[in-house]
């Protein structure tokens, strides 16, 4: 796989008690981005943060318990990250969901290296 140039830089934030059919939303969305085969995933836990409900949401001590607040980033071509937008609409209840341009720089897959 070849990514180099423009792209698009998906974010995802929501809380990490947030759920999809039974699973941690984050770990729904990773395997969403794997089965559309986009590039990649990246799961970010927030040690403190707010959204639109103005409750701030932080860990106990910065333990690792009580909704942190969550972030999943996604950088591929335009038109991948397009078809995942649809699923996200029925995925995330409750979040923030934003778009930028990026340029990406270097990108390096090994083909057939997927475990």
């Amino acid at each position: 796989m070849k990514l180099e140039g423009r792209a698009k830089m998906l974010r995802i934030h929501f809380g990490e008690d947030d759920q999809w059919q039974g699973q941690p939303l984050y770990r729904a969305i990773v395997e969403k981005c794997r089965a559309l085969d986009l590039a990649g995933a990246t799961v970010f836990r927030g040690i403190e943060g707010y959204g639109a409900s103005t409750l701030i949401r932080r860990p106990h001590h910065l333990s690792f318990s009580h909704d942190a607040p969550v972030m999943v980033s996604v950088i591929d071509a335009e038109e991948k990250i397009q078809k995942l937008i649809p699923c996200l609409d029925e995925m995330v209840a409750e979040g923030l969901i934003a778009i930028s341009d990026v340029e990406v720089i270097k990108y390096v897959h090994q083909d057939g290296a997927r475990s």
